[in-house]
């Protein structure tokens, strides 16, 4: 019989209809050998995707039956616990503060303090590079120490390492939240991270409420990573006699504990000069300067003498202050003028000064205590006991409360004890000052006491010539 063209046509098409089912199974079947290969291929071939191995032990051996995660399991865990501690970390929030955004040489700083901020800046980069042992920065408020500790952190993380960055009063509070019925993790699970974390950085250790918990909590957590030499980088406001003492004895083991003291000011403050703060009244005292300090040759001699002893000793204390220097003498003559120019040389110099009158200081200690402050009462007392050098005008004018008198003796003592150096002006006799101030004042070893005989420049600048005459034949 004979075929048709459209019988040959419905033939061919379905031969073509059939080499295409044909073709496309066995693209499928391909596709699917190739699915398979690369799903296999993603099993680990030591547990064969089960996640956790058993050792070929004895019966009778310990860990006969026990479940360990393999390798792969390992690398799941550990990405898992760095993704927490990131979280716990709070990082994201802080990815600005890296090595590259930190100014090794500082703003305003003389060379001494660029070149201590340089230091502080190249060993937090080596510890990045390589975290053995603990680091401590040591410095005062916004000097630079959380910055180089979050850029520690930082860099360990970009290099794919986990580390766990907390402000110390952070972390007590999120061990007290795993307290809580919705708590999504158990106490001694978070406690376990925070006291194992591969590399643990403690911010501001000694802001922490001093309760016997929290020092409780951060003895464990120190002294277990004390005991297993696990890298730890902490920064402080504190003075190592503040922290409580067993904290401070993990803190001082030189075999373990580099200390890194940061002598830098606040860098929120930079580019204002180096005297500046809202305490500091020494820029209403800009024209007293040794050059304008007048030895009035008008005295009698020994009071001339008297005036250029005070003015080389002050000059010989600002060219290298130490210890403690007392000036006293009666309202106007001179006193306040020798302080001041001491001051503005150290600042003249790159140096920091503070300069105040004492019942300034205690007003604006007081006036932190206003709901409007915008300084906390801590940071303020701060500033004060520590600044590196102080200059205390007219002690003995403030009021005499008794809380005025307990900020006072903190403030003595604590620069007594650190001996920082610090110049007082009173024209009290040494006999009438607070019993706890004048034991410190005494101390031949640590303080030097100048009298100033000379009489008030303003009472004398009223007198007729003839009176001044026969006040020097007096």
């Amino acid at each position: 019989m004979r075929r048709t063209v459209n019988d040959t046509s419905e033939e061919s098409t379905a031969i073509t209809s059939s080499t295409e089912q044909v073709g496309k199974s066995a693209s499928r079947q391909v596709s699917e050998s190739a699915s398979q290969r690369a799903a296999d291929s993603q099993v680990c071939p030591i547990c064969k995707g089960a996640g956790y191995l058993v050792r070929d032990v004895p019966v009778d051996h310990p860990d006969f039956g026990r479940l360990y995660p393999c390798r792969c399991t390992q690398d799941e865990l550990m990405a898992m616990r760095a993704s927490r501690l990131r979280a716990l970390s709070n990082l994201d929030s802080l990815q600005h503060m890296t090595f590259q955004s930190f100014i090794p040489e500082g703003i305003g700083l003389n060379a001494e303090r660029r070149e201590n901020l340089r230091r502080a800046y190249e060993r937090a980069m080596a510890f990045a590079d390589n975290p053995q042992g603990w680091l401590l920065f040591m410095g005062g408020y916004g000097c630079g120490k959380t910055h180089l500790a979050v850029s520690i952190a930082n860099e360990r993380i970009k290099r794919g390492y986990p580390a766990l960055f907390v402000v110390v009063p952070d972390l007590l509070d999120y061990l007290r939240a795993t307290f809580g019925p919705t708590s999504p993790v158990s106490y001694d699970e978070r406690f376990e991270e925070v006291r194992t974390a591969p590399l643990l950085i403690l911010d501001d250790l000694g802001a922490q409420s001093t309760t016997p918990w929290a020092t409780e909590k951060l003895y464990q957590i120190l002294n277990y990573r004390y005991n297993t030499r696990l890298p730890t980088v902490i920064t402080t406001n504190r003075e190592l006699e503040e922290i409580n003492l067993r904290l401070r004895s993990r803190l001082v083991d030189p075999n373990l504990v580099e200390i890194v003291p940061i002598l830098a000011p606040d860098f929120r403050q930079s580019g204002i000069s180096p005297d500046h703060s809202e305490l500091s009244s020494l820029a209403l005292h800009s024209d007293k300067t040794f050059e304008s300090f007048d030895l009035r040759p008008e005295l009698p001699a020994e009071e001339r003498e008297n005036l250029k002893r005070a003015l080389a000793i002050a000059q010989e204390f600002a060219r290298q202050p130490r210890d403690w220097l007392v000036f006293t003498g009666t309202y106007g003559c001179g006193k306040t003028h020798l302080a001041a120019a001491i001051a503005n040389y150290r600042t003249s110099q790159g140096y920091p000064a503070l300069f105040i009158t004492v019942p300034d200081l205690l007003d604006h200690l007081r006036a932190t205590f206003s709901p409007t402050s915008l300084v906390s009462y801590d940071k303020r007392f701060e500033e004060v006991r520590t600044a590196p050098l102080l200059i205390l005008d007219d002690l003995g004018t403030q009021s005499t409360t008794s809380w005025a008198a307990e900020k006072l003796y903190q403030i003595f003592n604590y620069r007594y004890n650190a001996r920082l150096p610090t110049v007082i002006t009173t024209a009290d006799e040494i006999e009438a000052i607070d019993p706890r101030l004048r034991a410190r004042i005494l101390d031949l070893g640590r303080c030097t006491v100048f009298a100033i005989l000379a009489p008030a420049y303003r009472g004398m600048a009223k007198m007729a010539p003839g009176k001044q005459a026969d006040r020097r034949r007096r």
